[in-house]
Protein backbone atom coordinates (compact mmCIF):
# COMPACT_ATOMS: atom_id res chain seq x y z
CA UNK A 1 0.00 0.00 0.00
CA UNK A 2 1.20 3.24 -0.54
CA UNK A 3 2.16 5.95 1.95
CA UNK A 4 1.25 9.44 0.80
CA UNK A 5 2.94 12.49 2.17
CA UNK A 6 1.02 15.93 1.99
CA UNK A 7 2.58 18.88 2.12
CA UNK A 8 2.15 22.79 2.54
CA UNK A 9 4.90 25.59 3.37
CA UNK A 10 2.83 27.33 6.30
CA UNK A 11 0.96 25.90 9.23
CA UNK A 12 -2.59 27.43 7.65
CA UNK A 13 -1.99 25.21 4.53
CA UNK A 14 -2.16 22.09 6.48
CA UNK A 15 -4.51 22.87 9.34
CA UNK A 16 -7.37 22.14 7.53
CA UNK A 17 -6.00 18.37 6.48
CA UNK A 18 -5.17 17.97 10.14
CA UNK A 19 -8.80 18.56 11.13
CA UNK A 20 -9.92 15.41 9.27
CA UNK A 21 -7.30 12.73 9.58
CA UNK A 22 -7.49 9.86 12.20
CA UNK A 23 -4.88 8.16 14.32
CA UNK A 24 -2.63 11.28 14.33
CA UNK A 25 0.64 10.45 15.84
CA UNK A 26 3.13 13.38 15.86
CA UNK A 27 7.10 13.34 15.50
CA UNK A 28 9.42 15.68 16.22
CA UNK A 29 12.36 15.46 13.28
CA UNK A 30 15.08 18.36 12.37
CA UNK A 31 13.47 20.93 14.18
CA UNK A 32 10.18 20.31 12.15
CA UNK A 33 6.83 18.11 12.90
CA UNK A 34 5.65 15.31 10.95
CA UNK A 35 2.29 13.53 11.24
CA UNK A 36 1.29 10.10 10.69
CA UNK A 37 -2.47 9.40 10.18
CA UNK A 38 -4.65 7.85 8.06
CA UNK A 39 -7.77 8.95 5.71
CA UNK A 40 -10.36 6.62 4.45
CA UNK A 41 -8.11 3.61 5.23
CA UNK A 42 -4.93 5.58 3.47
CA UNK A 43 -1.30 6.19 5.39
CA UNK A 44 -0.66 9.08 5.38
CA UNK A 45 2.38 11.52 6.32
CA UNK A 46 1.71 15.59 6.57
CA UNK A 47 4.12 18.33 7.15
CA UNK A 48 4.61 21.91 6.70
CA UNK A 49 7.87 22.70 5.64
CA UNK A 50 8.01 26.17 6.45
CA UNK A 51 8.28 29.28 3.32
CA UNK A 52 10.82 28.85 0.85
CA UNK A 53 12.83 26.60 -1.25
CA UNK A 54 15.17 25.21 1.13
CA UNK A 55 12.91 24.18 3.66
CA UNK A 56 10.66 22.61 1.07
CA UNK A 57 13.51 20.65 -0.36
CA UNK A 58 14.36 19.86 3.58
CA UNK A 59 10.74 18.73 4.13
CA UNK A 60 9.96 16.75 1.00
CA UNK A 61 13.87 14.79 1.42
CA UNK A 62 12.77 13.79 4.76
CA UNK A 63 8.67 12.47 4.14
CA UNK A 64 10.44 10.45 1.47
CA UNK A 65 14.11 9.44 3.10
CA UNK A 66 12.68 8.75 6.69
CA UNK A 67 9.50 8.24 6.84
CA UNK A 68 9.25 5.92 3.63
CA UNK A 69 6.83 7.81 1.39
CA UNK A 70 6.32 6.95 -2.35
CA UNK A 71 3.79 9.77 -3.20
CA UNK A 72 3.85 13.26 -2.79
CA UNK A 73 1.13 15.72 -2.89
CA UNK A 74 1.50 19.72 -2.01
CA UNK A 75 -1.68 21.74 -1.23
CA UNK A 76 -0.90 25.36 -0.74
CA UNK A 77 -1.46 29.06 -2.41
CA UNK A 78 -0.06 30.73 -4.68
CA UNK A 79 -0.21 34.46 -6.61
CA UNK A 80 -1.70 34.61 -10.28
CA UNK A 81 0.36 35.30 -13.65
CA UNK A 82 -2.72 34.46 -15.81
CA UNK A 83 -5.22 37.08 -16.14
CA UNK A 84 -7.74 33.74 -16.64
CA UNK A 85 -7.05 32.80 -13.15
CA UNK A 86 -8.94 34.46 -10.15
CA UNK A 87 -9.26 34.40 -6.43
CA UNK A 88 -10.13 30.68 -5.01
CA UNK A 89 -9.50 28.93 -8.25
CA UNK A 90 -7.60 25.92 -8.52
CA UNK A 91 -4.56 25.18 -10.69
CA UNK A 92 -2.26 22.07 -10.96
CA UNK A 93 1.01 22.68 -11.95
CA UNK A 94 1.91 20.50 -15.06
CA UNK A 95 5.66 21.48 -15.19
CA UNK A 96 7.91 23.78 -12.60
CA UNK A 97 10.39 26.15 -12.86
CA UNK A 98 12.42 28.29 -10.23
CA UNK A 99 12.44 32.18 -11.93
CA UNK A 100 14.75 33.31 -9.74
CA UNK A 101 17.56 31.03 -10.41
CA UNK A 102 19.71 32.82 -13.07
CA UNK A 103 23.51 32.15 -13.91
CA UNK A 104 22.33 33.83 -17.22
CA UNK A 105 25.87 35.70 -17.18
CA UNK A 106 27.70 32.26 -18.22
CA UNK A 107 25.05 31.66 -21.52
CA UNK A 108 22.79 29.77 -19.79
CA UNK A 109 18.71 30.22 -19.77
CA UNK A 110 17.09 31.92 -17.39
CA UNK A 111 15.92 28.83 -14.51
CA UNK A 112 19.00 26.56 -15.60
CA UNK A 113 22.34 25.33 -13.87
CA UNK A 114 24.37 22.33 -15.89
CA UNK A 115 23.03 19.11 -15.34
CA UNK A 116 19.70 20.73 -14.19
CA UNK A 117 16.59 21.11 -15.93
CA UNK A 118 14.30 24.22 -16.36
CA UNK A 119 11.38 22.69 -16.30
CA UNK A 120 10.22 19.30 -14.09
CA UNK A 121 6.36 17.90 -15.18
CA UNK A 122 4.46 16.59 -12.77
CA UNK A 123 3.27 13.09 -12.65
CA UNK A 124 0.49 12.89 -15.20
CA UNK A 125 -1.24 9.74 -13.37
CA UNK A 126 -1.88 12.14 -10.65
CA UNK A 127 -2.88 14.79 -12.41
CA UNK A 128 -5.69 12.58 -13.55
CA UNK A 129 -6.63 11.58 -10.31
CA UNK A 130 -7.15 15.27 -9.70
CA UNK A 131 -9.33 16.05 -13.41
CA UNK A 132 -11.31 12.95 -11.78
CA UNK A 133 -11.67 14.17 -8.86
CA UNK A 134 -12.59 18.04 -10.28
CA UNK A 135 -15.09 16.70 -12.47
CA UNK A 136 -16.70 14.14 -9.47
CA UNK A 137 -17.28 17.50 -7.17
CA UNK A 138 -18.13 19.60 -9.93
CA UNK A 139 -15.19 21.87 -9.71
CA UNK A 140 -13.07 23.63 -12.54
CA UNK A 141 -9.75 23.07 -12.47
CA UNK A 142 -6.69 24.87 -14.40
CA UNK A 143 -3.62 23.32 -14.99
CA UNK A 144 -0.53 25.24 -16.40
CA UNK A 145 3.70 26.16 -15.14
CA UNK A 146 3.70 27.21 -11.82
CA UNK A 147 7.04 29.36 -11.04
CA UNK A 148 8.85 29.21 -7.99
CA UNK A 149 11.37 31.56 -6.24
CA UNK A 150 12.84 32.98 -3.02
CA UNK A 151 10.62 35.96 -3.03
CA UNK A 152 6.86 36.87 -2.35
CA UNK A 153 5.66 38.29 -5.59
CA UNK A 154 4.02 41.84 -5.75
CA UNK A 155 5.28 43.63 -8.53
CA UNK A 156 3.54 44.24 -12.01
CA UNK A 157 7.06 44.19 -13.45
CA UNK A 158 8.24 41.00 -11.95
CA UNK A 159 5.05 39.43 -12.73
CA UNK A 160 5.75 40.08 -16.75
CA UNK A 161 9.02 39.10 -16.15
CA UNK A 162 8.02 35.91 -15.23
CA UNK A 163 5.38 35.67 -17.30
CA UNK A 164 7.19 36.08 -20.02
CA UNK A 165 10.22 34.30 -19.29
CA UNK A 166 8.80 31.30 -18.15
CA UNK A 167 5.25 30.99 -19.39
CA UNK A 168 4.26 30.55 -16.07
CA UNK A 169 0.50 30.52 -15.12
CA UNK A 170 1.09 30.72 -11.19
CA UNK A 171 3.71 31.38 -8.65
CA UNK A 172 4.69 30.66 -5.20
CA UNK A 173 8.16 29.58 -3.25
CA UNK A 174 8.31 26.37 -2.51
CA UNK A 175 6.66 23.85 -5.88
CA UNK A 176 9.98 23.99 -7.94
CA UNK A 177 12.24 22.51 -5.01
CA UNK A 178 10.06 19.85 -4.36
CA UNK A 179 9.61 19.06 -7.98
CA UNK A 180 13.79 18.41 -7.99
CA UNK A 181 13.44 16.26 -5.36
CA UNK A 182 10.89 14.40 -6.01
CA UNK A 183 12.55 14.02 -9.71
CA UNK A 184 16.09 12.93 -8.57
CA UNK A 185 14.36 10.47 -5.89
CA UNK A 186 11.80 9.22 -8.95
CA UNK A 187 8.71 9.81 -6.56
CA UNK A 188 5.68 10.85 -8.33
CA UNK A 189 4.23 14.30 -7.10
CA UNK A 190 1.88 16.60 -7.80
CA UNK A 191 1.45 20.20 -6.43
CA UNK A 192 -1.70 22.12 -6.48
CA UNK A 193 -2.51 25.78 -5.79
CA UNK A 194 -5.19 27.83 -4.59
CA UNK A 195 -4.71 31.31 -6.21
CA UNK A 196 -4.95 33.72 -3.11
CA UNK A 197 -3.88 37.15 -4.63
CA UNK A 198 -3.26 38.80 -7.93
CA UNK A 199 0.94 39.06 -7.64
CA UNK A 200 0.24 42.92 -8.03
CA UNK A 201 0.86 46.14 -5.98
CA UNK A 202 -1.94 44.50 -3.60
CA UNK A 203 -0.89 41.05 -3.47
CA UNK A 204 0.09 41.34 0.18
CA UNK A 205 -3.37 42.59 1.04
CA UNK A 206 -5.21 40.11 -0.89
CA UNK A 207 -2.48 37.41 0.20
CA UNK A 208 -3.39 38.36 4.20
CA UNK A 209 -7.54 38.36 3.32
CA UNK A 210 -7.43 35.21 2.02
CA UNK A 211 -4.94 32.25 2.57
CA UNK A 212 -7.30 30.65 5.35
CA UNK A 213 -10.55 30.28 2.71
CA UNK A 214 -7.89 29.64 -0.27
CA UNK A 215 -5.45 26.79 2.13
CA UNK A 216 -9.38 25.28 3.03
CA UNK A 217 -10.10 24.52 -0.79
CA UNK A 218 -6.72 23.24 -1.49
CA UNK A 219 -6.60 20.81 1.58
CA UNK A 220 -10.22 19.65 1.20
CA UNK A 221 -9.58 19.07 -2.44
CA UNK A 222 -5.92 17.19 -1.56
CA UNK A 223 -7.76 14.91 0.48
CA UNK A 224 -10.73 13.80 -2.22
CA UNK A 225 -7.31 12.70 -4.29
CA UNK A 226 -5.64 10.67 -1.24
CA UNK A 227 -9.27 9.12 -1.16
CA UNK A 228 -8.73 8.42 -5.35
CA UNK A 229 -5.76 7.34 -5.20
CA UNK A 230 -5.75 3.70 -5.79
Amino acid sequence: MSKIAIMGAMREEIEPLLAQVENLNRVEYADNTYYEATYKGKEIVIAYSKIGKVFASLTATILIEKFGCDKLLFSGVAGAISPDLKIGDLIIADSLCQHDLDITAFGHPHGYVPEGKVSIPTDKALREVAKQVAKQNGLELKEGIIATGDQFVASVDRKSFISTTFNAHALEMEGASVAVVCDALKVPFFILRAISDSANDEADMDFDTFLESSAKISAHFILDMVEAIE
